[in-house]
């Protein structure tokens, strides 16, 4: 079979649906290759900081793998901002998406809102309440959102960090995206 033969999903057969769940499953296996080359255009996207957006990215992840974070919260760090280029304002989210299937129900909500809490940071200066985040103060994972802006997201625009290379994180990114998604199974 080359394609299916139906126009309309309900149409579609038993045998068709393995069909393109086998497909389905062939594809997902070039995530990691696609994350890679999302994350490369990182180096050419929003300007204006000392360093680039692929830049912050490796000092958020560097910094998370030098304090011992396990290979999920690294590669977490390393793709917090890789909605930049397609959801400038709904980043957190994007990224967050991207994680879900692989990572802890608490990593995914530290991803999908650092946005919010990273405010904290600059709020005060732009008009925005700093405190938006305090929308989260009663969920489990709230003070490691914290934790997270504080030492992997607002501090990681330093052009003398001595960052780890992309090629570094390329093991784990193979190793978190390779795995079975965990879908509503999650931890």
């Amino acid at each position: 079979m080359q394609t299916v033969e139906f126009t309309q999903m309900r149409d579609g057969t038993s045998e068709e649906y393995e069909f393109l769940e086998e497909l389905e499953r062939d594809y997902a296996k070039g995530l990691p290759e696609r994350i890679e080359a999302s994350l490369e255009k990182l180096e050419h996207s929003l300007s204006g900081y000392k360093v680039s957006r692929l830049e912050h990215s490796l000092q958020s992840a560097t910094r998370a793998h030098r304090d011992g974070r396990s290979v999920d919260y690294v590669v977490a760090a390393l793709l917090h901002d890789i909605g930049d280029e397609l959801a400038p304002y709904s980043h957190s989210e994007l990224a967050a998406a991207i994680l879900r299937p692989y990572v802890s129900d608490d990593l995914y909500q530290i991803i999908k809102t650092h946005g919010v809490f990273q405010i904290f940071y600059y709020g005060k200066q732009t008009g925005i309440d700093p405190n938006l985040r305090e929308r989260y103060k009663n969920e489990s994972w709230y003070e490691d959102a914290i934790e997270f802006c504080e030492l992997y997201d607002q501090n990681c625009f330093d052009p003398d960090y001595d960052s780890e290379p992309l090629s570094f994180f390329k093991p784990m990114i193979n190793e978190v995206f390779s795995r079975e998604p965990l879908f509503g199974e999650r931890s």
